[in-house]
């Protein structure tokens, strides 16, 4: 427990006092409760008995010695009771004072600058934590989904980046009119040159002659494969 409150006698605190407050605060500090901050009076004479100032993240303690040093009275008073914190610096010592919701106003004067300027920070750092409570939520860790939810998931977006192509298309003026075209009627090919004949009347040398020169107008583009087809049956009923 000393070595817990040594880090409080940097700030010239007196050690005696120190010790004794630290023994009796073992069985004070609540669960939870740490102690921020220790202030020790000092007076221009000799303070044999001086009064201290313990702040914890949980209260204000004022310790009083009583007795000559042999007991000692403890008043506490919890953040939430404090309205306000306030420090007036005097040429020997400043004074610390805090207000309660009740009106009741406390002081201990005679307590050393630098101390009084410390237990006035902390005061003022507990009692705006009590105004802005901060909270701070664990990090939440989510399950893998399974696969077919993650599918389902994959469906509905790709539904919605749909839905808003739509939309943006209806916004949008077109800026060709759409036109209809109808499909393209296969036309007779040009006959090749067999004169005024008819196919019955042709030998099947120039009936192959003839295929092959609806082939090459195929190969050049110049009829569609369905206008081939019915010319290539239509010879071939006649070889």
């Amino acid at each position: 427990m000393k070595e817990q409150f040594k880090k409080f006698l940097n700030e010239e605190q007196d050690p005696k006092a120190i010790e004794k407050i630290t023994s009796k605060l073992n069985d004070l500090l609540m669960k939870g409760e740490e102690v921020g901050y220790i202030a020790v009076q000092k007076k221009p004479a000799i303070t044999v008995f001086p009064d201290s100032i313990v702040l914890t993240n949980k209260r204000i303690i004022i310790c009083v010695p009583k007795n000559l040093g042999l007991s000692m009275n403890f008043t506490d008073y919890t953040w939430d009771d404090i309205a306000g914190a306030f420090v007036k610096e005097n040429i020997l010592g400043s004074e610390f004072s805090f207000n309660t919701n009740t009106d009741l106003s406390i002081s201990i004067d005679y307590i050393p600058k630098i101390q009084a300027r410390k237990i006035y920070t902390y005061a003022k750092e507990q009692l705006d934590l009590l105004k802005n409570p901060v909270t701070i939520s664990a990090p939440t860790i989510e399950a893998a989904q399974p696969i077919d939810e993650i599918a389902e998931i994959e469906d509905e977006i790709e539904e919605v980046e749909t839905e808003e192509v739509t939309n943006y298309a209806e916004i949008l003026p077109a800026t060709t009119p759409y036109e209809t075209y109808e499909p393209i009627q296969p036309q007779a090919a040009p006959a090749a040159p067999t004169g005024d004949r008819k196919l019955s009347e042709l030998s099947k040398e120039e009936l192959f002659d003839k295929l092959q020169n609806y082939k090459k107008l195929l190969d050049n583009g110049l009829i569609m494969q369905g206008e081939y087809d019915v010319f290539k049956k239509e010879i071939l009923s006649y070889m």
